[in-house]
């Protein structure tokens, strides 16, 4: 009866640590996507649900601010972070349930980095954290 129990504890723990280990390599995969996709003249999604083109960004330094054009005219400053996915051109419309599942993303994301149960993606910081200097 003992044996038992611990083969299920075994297993349930190995379950965990490879299914946290696959979600954080997607949540990696993920954020270079986004990183490689993130070009001056890009449409974005911000986290307040505000669309606008993505004016300046340096993908070296994500401490600093991004600008993104949200009209004619009318650029904001935002922090890097706050740029929640470059918008397909094809499929513009994001409903309401893909930017609350992107926002659970990054917060896992974040947590996982906080934890240390991963590292930043190519020395990428964390929101609140600064870059490291080169």
């Amino acid at each position: 009866m003992d044996w038992i129990l611990l083969v299920a504890m075994a297993a349930l723990l190995g379950f965990m640590f490879w299914s946290s280990r696959r979600r954080a390599a997607r949540l990696k995969t993920e954020q270079e996507n986004k990183a490689r996709q993130m070009v001056p003249g890009v449409k974005v999604l911000l986290q307040g649900g505000l669309y606008g083109t993505l004016t300046s960004y340096d993908p070296e330094d994500l401490s600093a601010s991004a600008e993104v054009e949200l009209a004619p005219g009318v650029v904001v400053e935002v922090h890097s972070q706050a740029i929640v996915r470059v918008v397909d051109p094809e499929a513009e419309e994001i409903s309401e349930e893909e930017f609350a599942e992107d926002q659970e993303e990054q917060a896992e994301y974040e947590a996982d980095v906080a934890e240390g149960l991963i590292a930043p993606a190519e020395g990428r910081p964390v929101a609140g954290e600064e870059a490291p200097k080169a």
